[in-house]
This record gives structure tokens, sequence and C-alpha cells, in this order.
């Protein structure tokens, strides 16, 4: 079975620069450390594609929840459909595993100049190990992220390790570096660099190259896309696309 860290499963946060919504984590693979705020959700629908050693690895459709429970706090959910795609052979799909984190900011500087935050997760072995749909056990990701904006400019960078119990499974580390521009309210493009190392026998680490990026509707709605391969190490194609909303609600 194929896995890949991420693959827009990672959390996405609103960050604001001024003119419109710009995001960490999905379509991304690197993370940021901005928490929804207090009392604000973010729901989305997306797929996404991981092609290595002649397998393709979908997720989709999948859905993520995000929930600002408490100042620099927020709870973080994603359910996915899993597909186990041979270039040859019988393709398996039904549930995924299911991702939950909580993501905590403990730094904010300069008004969100600098900000830095943990955000820990469980994948829930929730999804059939036997037909490449899942883990067969629940895993852990425990990364630090950290962010700094300049004008339109917002830079996010960090990594961690993977605790992975499962047999045949490796603990492992990952790190990644993304630089995203805001050239008006409605368009934000990115490029990123990211490395995970080795998470099973038979399956080496690899280095990706990823571009991406964000059209947003309104501040409330955006379209959310990313294609990317690797540039080192085991051969990877992986592409995300999703639909992102956000609003307000207390109590």
């Amino acid at each position: 079975m194929q896995r890949l860290l991420g693959c827009g499963l990672l959390a996405v946060c609103t960050v604001s620069v001024g003119l419109a919504p710009c995001f960490a984590g999905p379509p991304f693979f690197t993370d940021d450390p901005v928490p929804v705020d207090y009392g604000h959700n973010e729901f989305y629908v997306f797929g996404t594609l991981d092609h290595a050693g002649g397998v393709n690895a979908i997720a989709g459709p999948a859905i993520e929840y995000n929930r600002g429970i408490a100042p620099d706090t927020q709870f973080h959910v994603v359910l996915p459909y899993a597909w186990n795609a041979p270039n040859r052979g019988a393709t398996a799909s039904g549930a995924g595993d299911v991702e939950v984190g909580i993501k905590c900011r403990f730094l904010n500087l300069d008004d969100g100049g600098l900000q830095v935050g943990v955000f820990p997760m469980a994948e829930l072995g929730t999804g059939s190990a036997r037909r490449g749909l899942g883990n067969g056990q629940t895993w852990y990701r425990l990364p630090l992220w950290v962010q700094k904006s300049v004008g339109a400019w917002t830079f996010d960078g960090g990594g961690g390790v993977i605790v992975n119990p499962a047999p045949g499974m490796y603990d492992a580390s990952f790190g990644g570096a993304q630089a995203q521009y805001t050239f008006n309210p409605r368009w934000t493009l990115g490029v990123e660099l990211f490395r995970q190392n080795a998470l099973a026998i038979g399956q080496p680490g690899y280095t990706l190259l990823d571009v991406g990026g964000y059209l947003n509707f309104s501040r409330n709605f955006s379209l959310l896309f990313s294609a990317g391969g690797s540039v080192a190490g085991a051969r990877h194609t992986v592409a995300y696309l999703g639909l992102y909303w956000t609003w307000a609600s207390h109590g």
C-alpha cells in the first residue's frame, strides 16, 4: 500500500494578509501554526492523488472540518473515502483512516508577523490495511510549524516525526518549506519543497516540489489546487483539488 504524508490531509487555516484568505496546509504538505479563530469554522470537500510505484492512492470524496474551540486552539477532523488503484489488477475502495488533531499556537509576535505552533494528530486505523486503504493501526504525526509574513508574502516551514507502530512501518521524520504570494483579493500562488523520509519497508523517502494556489470567489469561499512530483528519492506524482468554506458561529 502506498502511504503519502498529508496530500491535503494536513489542516488548513486562514491567515489574513489584508487582501483575502491565504492558506497553508491544503493544498500543500507544509502546514502553518495559525489556528482557526475562536468560534469560527472551516469546511472542505476535496480529493487527493498520489501516484507511485504503479499504484494510485486516492482520497476522495473527503471532507475536513476545523473549528476554533478556544483562543489559539483549533479542533481538526478529516473523513476520507479511499481508493487503492493499481495500474494492473483490481481497485479497492472504502473508508480510509480518520484524522483528528488539535492545533495550538504558542507564539504570536507583531500582530501575526511571526507565529509558532504545534499540530499533533492521530490517524485512526479505520481503513482496511488488507485492502490497501489504511494503516491497520492508529499512528501519530507530531509537527511544529513556523510562519513569517512580509507584506503580500507568507513563508511557512517546519516539520516533525511520525510514530507508527503498525507491522512493517517505520517511525520517520518529515519537513517542508513554502512561499506564497497574494497577487490580489482573488489569487494567491505558492511553491513548496517537502521531504518525507522512509515510511515503510519498500517505501523509500522522497523530496517533492509542489506548486499550487487559491482562487478566492469571496472571503468565505475558495477553490484550492496543487500538483507536483519528486525531485529526489522515490518517484511520486501528487495532486490536490478542493473547495473551502468558512463561517463564524458562537456557543
